[in-house]
């Protein structure tokens, strides 16, 4: 049963040069319980097409092969849109704003009842009924 959904940071940290250890000890013991949103996979695989060729980029594009085949992706589809619309109108009439994607990351987590593990918590400390945790801390 998928109860975590990984941030794009969160899915790039394995990759890192120095990776958090404690990070990938908590990703190995929940690998059966991990997402990602298929907006966090597209920000990856952009990220990787816009590096030089060579074996950085080969290595990233093993990894995202393997971690794709390894979890599911969920879409933003229609009730995470329905939702994102919500709280971005409520966030801007609260005079904040989120990048587009991270509403939709957001959505997609809420939508599903899931937990999103971000690095990144102080980004969504005010969406409404999102679960963050940070397991690089």
């Amino acid at each position: 049963m998928v109860k975590f959904l990984l941030d794009t940071n969160a899915l790039a940290e394995p990759m890192r040069p120095a990776p958090n250890a404690g990070f990938l000890k908590r990703l190995r013991a929940n690998e059966a319980k991990l997402a990602i949103a298929s907006v966090t996979l597209h920000e990856a695989l952009y990220g990787i097409e816009r590096l030089p060729e060579g074996k950085r980029r080969e290595a990233l594009r093993a990894y995202m092969r393997e971690a794709v085949t390894k979890m599911t992706a969920l879409a933003y589809d229609n009730k995470a849109a329905e939702w994102h619309a919500r709280e971005r109108a409520r966030l801007e009439a609260a005079g904040r704003t989120m990048p587009y994607a991270d509403g939709q990351i957001a959505a997609v987590a809420v939508v599903n009842a899931l937990t999103l593990v971000t690095a990144n918590v102080r980004d969504f400390r005010h969406v409404e009924q999102l679960r963050v945790e940070n397991w690089l801390s």
